[in-house]
């Protein structure tokens, strides 16, 4: 305790105690030996009591005037022998002690932390026993709002009254607590009534001192401190034995408290003082008085007794200054208080009345609520205001013990005028402290977001992510990767900006991160740094334009979804605006989060969010479907500024967004797109004779959409007006099956013929459309694959190439062009381009070819044309003949499993794919599991039986090959069992041997534990046979359970792949694949020489709308947004568990009605006595003016009063 000591030694020379230096004899005193200050005249200092003169003169001690200061010599650690606790801090101090220096004591050096409420109990009349539901309003009502709020509980800390009973809850709450804050109980006692208080006295300090607190007899005078208290503020104002010592120092020391800040969640609001009195004598008015003068509020508990209860009868009875209230007052007064002078104490109790507001009475019949309601409803109670400003602490209090009850039904019932700017402290509030409800209710009053959400406040958001949490590593990451690149910034003490866009970029990639607008200043290589508001007030991006006031949900909601704040992101996302595309795209950063989270419940919630979100997208969609086809397409194909440019079909692809896919709307979509501008009633037998006739798309076999049905640029400003305002979409006269999608496209080869007539424009709608593509591409594929066989088994011969060998390198130069196009330029690329608002080739290199190997089919293309090249350079080099035929004889295999990839088209055979290849990665495991019995068999058993073979080739195959061979049932049991075998001295080694029967069978074999060979073969049989394999079997069902209960959605998801695949295919299939690349080339080349803009060809799966009709479209899907919440609000409430919150809620109004009824009869009853004191002194009027000369004589009498009624 030697750097306790050291940290502490500077006390004495702040702190103070108090000396008598004038002994005033105590006229109850009858030897005249003892001073009103408490202590003898011998325990008096020689200069006290030599001014006889001057205390003859002064009769009344005063302890400012009559006392000296010196310092203290009592402070340090308490020890409480017996008690087996920690020890206490203690202090002895003047009641003139600054309370700014104690406060930082107790904070800075004791190391408690700031109050977030004070609680000061008072009252108490020395009964050991307590009531029991008082019993439970300190352990479970006022000790555990403690531990939740934060909170300092002020007493005596005496081991007698009400302190000895907040003790001993605040004991048994410790002991039973398991986690949580420790509950800070603070003892304000006056240090002339401590009993044994000399074993604290060290001037010195106590590290600690040893402290008896019990086993002396009582003398009612002095009484010990209580040892469940944490602290001990020992006042001394130079009297011994005489209680109240320590009042005014309490007060002014309560008062001080109310003036700080306090630190709920670092948002520096004052500390709530509250004082709570429970029983209490005549002393406690006084008190009382005080506290209300301080404008301290006050908490009576009714049915307490003593002083408590007499305020809250006088509180309960009729407003007014009549004399019926007033001989009311007095006879609670003298009821209460027999022996105490009556008419001090009623002026007392009508200076406390005046102060009305700051009281609040709370009895056992009010309802078992918890403590922090009744104390935030007693402080809001005390601010008696209706302006705003007087309720700003309650309101942010309300926010950090998150009862939005309490706010809604007593700080926004309408009385009171908030402003935006009034709300803005609670509400950041509320979003550091995952406040959601909190957020909702400040934002319904008004709260403007525009005006609140500055950069600043938005750095101390995403500062205030927990240290350990994957967001603020990320943030760590993006930081230290950026830091070194630009300037040296000057220190500031601004939050410093997070890189959120390089963070999104990181988890997203640039094809689907949000678009940060760019800020002014430049990094080392030329490219502007990212703003770290998404939307700044100077963008004039169309999401703005759309929907104004959307720009901070924007914000809002990236944090909520990167800090995992589920109800939060749910909250923002239905107030913001692009619902579909941020429903899909807050699904994909969830699931990349979850991925990268290390914690297993953290991302366990980041995936339910991922899936709620799904499922808000989807149903927002279908809402929007059902609404207009046309515009839930135009919805589908739309780059979202807000994503990356990305639509959302790619979004939902990229987030594995199966259920988003399976909707009616997207397959609609899909299979328009499939079909081209051919209907897509067309029968398969019709297309397959078409392909191979061409001249019958001529003819009425294949039905195109007539052209009234496709979209033209009129579309691109398509009118919503009616269905906003609540009209509906317009009508069609066309038939519900031939009504299209109206996807709107852009120039491509399927409209190179506008000019042209429709018979005319057949034919390049017809090979222009994806399924032509497709069955073209699988005509030619098959084509490869058969002369590839022919190749391999008639025409590979060691001498030159012949004509079909050649067409063969040809043919596949042709596909390996194809994947070059798609990886570097076109195909799968362009459909997920990463830089915003440009052309798809614009985009890097290395984004290109990660999403093009991305595809596992690419990934196997590209395997297969590898390993062609490597046999076809093989086959034609001198010597390597062999080697090239056997590269090629593998890599048609490879050519002949991709061929699987057709098959995703269909219904049945799309899902079993999928199951093939979970069913392979169950494999791996098997085999990992297999391969360690095995290898473990294989060596036992090869040791065992021939230990004197040395030939390497041999006993690999023995231990790996026959134990594989002996699963599937091939044992050579003549090899192994010596019982089949003649002995034979066939080794030079000691020891019995024998010779296997079979001359292929190898070297001799030891006969030694042969009988453990077979035993080990039982073992190796059972478990790999039984164990292993059905282990396999199981797994397998597993896979094939879980696919084939989900092949609707694993298929329309891979049905989107390829549908996307061949819409960007050129309509040519290899080998005459090459004339379109040649053709694309020279267009290329021809518009790079003509400085013109690149084509629109390469955007597929996208649409291209005017800014009013983007504007139009964001409006009508907010209305279907506005209507799916309403309709599912509606659901909630019919739900069941909804009608029971209603319910109870309509009990606990009918209650507090009740009580409210209870509280009007007190105050009918206290009219009805205020009445009858009227009349009785009005009958005495009228009697004492009877009997007066003043009245004439023969006058007219008063009326008699009414009789009683028979």
């Amino acid at each position: 305790m030697v750097g306790a000591e050291k940290e502490q030694s500077w006390i004495p020379k702040i702190f103070k105690k108090k000396t008598c230096t004038t002994f005033i004899v105590d006229p109850t005193d009858a030897g005249g030996t003892l001073c009103q200050c408490g202590q003898p005249r011998c325990a008096h200092p020689s200069v006290a009591v030599e001014d006889a003169f001057g205390a003859a003169v002064v009769t009344i001690w005063d302890s400012d005037l009559h006392t000296t200061e010196k310092p203290t010599d009592a402070f340090g650690d308490l020890d409480f022998l017996g008690a087996g606790r920690k020890a206490s801090s203690f202090l002895r101090l003047s009641d003139r002690t600054d309370p700014a220096t104690v406060y930082n004591l107790v904070t800075n050096i004791w190391g408690f932390q700031a109050p977030n409420l004070v609680v000061s109990v008072l009252g108490g009349s020395g009964d050991p026993t307590l009531q029991t539901w008082l019993q439970d309003l300190l352990r479970r009502g006022l000790v555990r709002a403690a531990q939740n709020t934060g909170a300092w509980i002020v007493t005596g800390g005496l081991h007698k009254g009400i302190g000895r009973h907040v003790g001993v809850a605040v004991r048994d709450h410790q002991m039973a607590r398991t986690g949580g804050n420790k509950v800070v109980a603070m003892g304000v006692a006056s240090w002339g009534v401590v009993r044994n208080r000399h074993t604290l006295i060290n001037p010195k300090g106590s590290f600690p001192a040893r402290y008896r607190w019990h086993g002396d007899p009582e003398d009612g005078v002095q009484f010990p401190l209580d040892y469940n208290y944490s602290a001990f503020l020992l006042v001394d104002d130079g009297t011994h034995s005489r209680p109240g010592g320590e009042n005014r120092f309490r007060l002014g020391f309560e008062s001080y408290l109310a003036r700080q800040k306090t630190g709920v969640g670092g948002t520096g609001i004052d500390i709530p003082v509250l004082l709570l009195l429970i029983d209490g004598d005549e002393k406690m008015l006084k008190l009382i008085e005080n506290a209300t003068q301080a404008q301290l509020p006050c908490l009576l508990v009714a049915g307490s007794g003593g002083a408590a209860d007499c305020l809250a009868e006088i509180h309960t009875l009729a407003p007014g200054s009549g004399g019926g209230r007033r001989c009311e007052a007095q006879d609670l007064i003298k009821r209460f208080f027999p022996k105490g002078d009556p008419e001090i104490l009623q002026a007392q109790v009508e200076r406390i009345m005046t102060r009305k507001e700051l009281l609040t009475v709370y009895s056992a019949n009010d309802g078992p609520e918890e403590f922090e309601t009744i104390v935030l409803k007693a402080l809001v109670k005390a601010c008696g205001s209706s302006e705003a400003s007087a309720y700003l602490d309650e309101l942010r209090l309300a926010v950090a013990w998150n009862r939005v009850d309490i706010a809604q039904s007593e700080l926004f019932r309408g009385d009171i005028r908030w402003r935006s700017f009034h709300l803005e402290a609670s509400l950041m509030d509320a979003l550091l402290n995952d406040r959601p409800e909190f957020v909702r209710l400040l934002i319904s009053h008004g709260l403007s977001l525009d005006r609140f959400l500055t950069p600043t406040r938005l750095a101390q958001l995403y500062n205030a992510a927990p240290p350990n949490s994957l967001i603020h590593s990320l943030l760590d990451q993006a930081s230290h990767g950026t830091g070194n690149k630009g300037p040296v910034s000057k220190p500031s003490s601004e939050p410093q900006p997070p890189k959120v866009g390089q963070v999104l970029r990181m988890l997203l990639g640039k094809t689907c991160a949000p678009t940060f607008p760019a800020g002014g200043t430049q990094q080392g290589d030329g490219s502007k740094e990212d703003s770290y508001l998404l939307w700044d007030k100077a963008t004039s991006e169309l999401v703005l334009e759309a929907v104004p006031g959307q720009a901070p949900w924007i914000d809002l909601l990236l944090w909520a979804l990167l800090l995992n704040r589920a109800q939060m992101a749910v909250y923002f996302w239905e107030m913001g605006s692009n619902s579909v595309a941020s429903a899909l795209g807050a699904c994909l950063l969830l699931r990349v989060l979850g991925r990268l989270e290390t914690e297993a419940e953290e991302a366990a919630r980041r995936k339910d969010l991922a899936a709620k979100f799904e499922g808000l997208g989807v149903d927002l969609f279908g809402e929007c479907y059902r609404s207009s086809e046309e515009r839930a397409a135009h919805l589908l194909l739309w780059r979202c500024p807000l994503w990356g440019d990305a639509t959302c079909l790619h979004l939902a692809m990229q987030a594995d967004a199966r259920s988003f896919f399976a909707q009616d709307g997207v397959q609609s979509l899909l299979t328009q797109k499939w079909w081209g501008e051919m209907d897509s009633t067309t029968p398969i037998w019709a297309l397959v004779l078409t392909f191979f006739c061409p001249p019958l798309i001529y003819t009425n076999l294949i039905t195109f959409r007539k052209p009234d049905e496709e979209p033209t640029q009129k579309d691109l400003a398509f009118d919503m007006d009616r269905d906003v305002s609540g009209e509906g979409p317009g009508e069609t006269t066309d038939p519900p099956e031939k009504t299209p999608l109206g996807v709107l496209r852009s120039p491509s080869r399927r409209s190179c013929c506008g000019g042209c007539p429709q018979r005319l424009r057949r034919w390049p709608q017809f090979w222009g459309a994806p399924v032509t593509s497709f069955m073209g591409n699988v005509v030619s594929y098959l084509l490869f694959l058969l002369l590839f066989a022919h190749v391999l088994l008639i025409d590979f011969q060691p001498e030159t190439p012949s004509a079909l060998e050649l067409l063969l390198y040809f043919w596949a130069f042709t596909m390996l062009c194809e994947e070059f196009r798609q990886g570097l330029g076109g195909g799968l690329g362009s459909l997920a381009m990463g830089a915003p608002r440009t052309d798809s080739h614009q985009a890097p290199l290395r984004r290109r070819l990660h999403l093009y190997l991305s595809d596992a089919w690419n990934q196997c293309d590209l395997v297969a044309l590898t390993c062609f090249l490597l046999g076809m350079g093989c086959r034609l080099t001198a010597g390597l003949y062999d080697l090239g035929r056997t590269v090629l004889c593998l890599d048609f295999m490879i050519f002949t499993v991709r061929l699987l990839h057709i098959f995703t088209v269909n219904k049945q055979l799309g899902p079993k794919i999928v199951m093939v290849n979970k069913m392979i990665k169950d494999v791996f495991f098997f085999l990992f599991f297999l391969g360690v019995w095995l290898i473990a068999y294989g060596v036992a058993t090869e040791g065992l039986l021939r230990p004197q073979d040395r030939n390497l080739e041999n006993i690999l195959r023995r231990v790996f090959y026959r134990p594989y061979l002996q699963i599937f049932g091939q044992i050579p049991q003549e090899d192994i069992d010596a019982g089949l075998m003649k002995p034979d001295n066939c080794s030079s080694e000691k020891g019995l041997w024998a010779r296997p029967s079979r001359t292929q069978a190898g070297s001799c074999v030891s006969l030694y534990a042969n009988w453990l060979v077979l035993v080990l073969l039982v073992i190796f049989l059972l478990v790999a046979n039984i164990l292993l394999v059905n282990l396999l079997i199981a797994m397998f069902s597993y896979t094939f359970g879980k696919v084939q209960g989900n092949s609707d959605l694993y298929w329309k998801a891979q049905r989107y792949s390829l549908i996307r695949e061949f819409h960007s295919r050129p309509a040519l299939a290899p080998p005459l694949i090459v004339i379109s690349h040649v053709l694309s080339l020279i267009r290329r080349l021809r518009r790079r020489r003509a400085s013109l803009p690149p084509s629109a060809v390469v955007e597929h799966f996208r649409v291209h709308l005017s800014k009013e009709a983007e504007r139009r479209l964001l409006t009508w899907e907010s209305v279907q947004k506005e209507n799916f919440l309403l309709e599912r609000a509606r659901d909630k409430r019919e739900s069941d568990s909804e009608s029971l919150k209603r319910t109870s809620q309509k009990v606990d109004t009918a209650l507090q009605q009740l009580r409210q009824i209870r509280e009007y009869e007190q105050r009918l009853k206290g009219l009805e006595q205020e009445v009858q004191y009227c009349s009785r002194v009005l009958g005495w009027v009228a009697e004492a003016l009877s009997r007066s000369a003043l009245l004439p004589p023969g006058g007219p009498l008063p009326p008699a009063s009414p009789g009683p009624k028979d």
